[in-house]
């Protein structure tokens, strides 16, 4: 059984955790030890040893001087903030509105030559028109009971569409079939969105397919997941955004791409589904 993105976080804070109890023991010191040279509790040290808790930068830079290991402190600390940076639960990212989540997507299409995306839920947010995007984002922030400030957020996320037209960005871009049957907003918002859709496949750009119903599955349907590159893969679950760096796991996403690409049409026959999803809203 695969492991889900929240316990791969957690095996990856236990790696960490097992680093800093390595050094604790090389430097032949007990729990107590530590904590006494740290000026902690000891319970502190025992739920950082156990990854209950994370530890802040200054928490690992103060255990590795007690440790006579000030050299590992920097690695540490960012190795750390990767680990923390995995698994990040929507609520938490969205406390203050959805506006800044979108400015940090907007960052990483900007820095991005190749953006490939695979969606089974929804059209990628750099092709959204302001009315999906709108109607879409009130019903999350419905849901997740976060700040309306979905306006702001629209804008920025809207905003991303340009790298289509700018620079040298490409997009490579699969849907399942379904993302165009679903509607997100009425049926005009809906006609809307597919007709975008058809304006921009075009773009030298862009590559859009769609993956038909009628496919027959060599590759699962899997949750939405965006590559940048071949450095990065976020991956978007119902809780949570998950941010897969490890070389490893994103040479997966890279093959279940390839995989998913496989399956998918393109030209002419993308664009009869989408026309037929718009003939369909009546």
């Amino acid at each position: 059984m695969p492991t889900s993105p929240s316990s791969s976080a957690q095996a990856a804070r236990l790696a960490l955790a097992n680093r800093l109890v390595g050094l604790r023991k090389d430097a032949g010191l007990t729990g107590k030890q530590l904590a006494s040279r740290c000026g902690w509790n000891p319970s502190k040290v025992s739920r950082i040893q156990s990854a209950r808790t994370p530890p802040s930068d200054s928490d690992i830079r103060v255990w590795c001087a007690a440790c006579a290991a000030t050299d590992q402190a920097d690695d540490l600390i960012a190795t750390s903030r990767a680990v923390e940076s995995m698994y990040l639960e929507w609520r938490r990212l969205h406390s203050a509105g959805m506006r800044k989540v979108q400015e940090d997507f907007y960052v990483l299409h900007e820095q991005a030559e190749l953006c490939r995306s695979y969606v089974s839920n929804v059209v990628p947010g750099f092709l959204q028109t302001p009315e999906y995007a709108t109607a879409l984002m009130r019903s999350i922030t419905g849901f997740q009971g976060t700040p309306d400030d979905v306006t702001e957020a629209v804008a920025a996320r809207v905003a991303r569409g340009r790298f289509l037209h700018e620079g040298r960005h490409r997009f490579a871009v699969l849907m399942e079939e379904w993302v165009l049957r679903s509607r997100i907003g009425d049926a005009a918002t809906m006609a809307g969105q597919l007709g975008h859709l058809l304006a921009v496949m075009p773009l030298a750009s862009l590559s859009l397919g769609v993956i038909p119903f009628t496919a027959q599955r060599s590759m699962w349907p899997l949750e939405a997941f965006y590559l940048y590159d071949d450095r990065h893969a976020v991956v978007e679950t119902l809780t949570a955004e998950v941010n897969v760096t490890q070389p490893r796991e994103v040479v997966d996403y890279i093959r279940a791409f390839a995989e998913l690409q496989r399956l998918a049409v393109h030209g002419a026959q993308a664009r009869a589904l989408i026309t037929s999803a718009i003939a369909a809203l009546g």
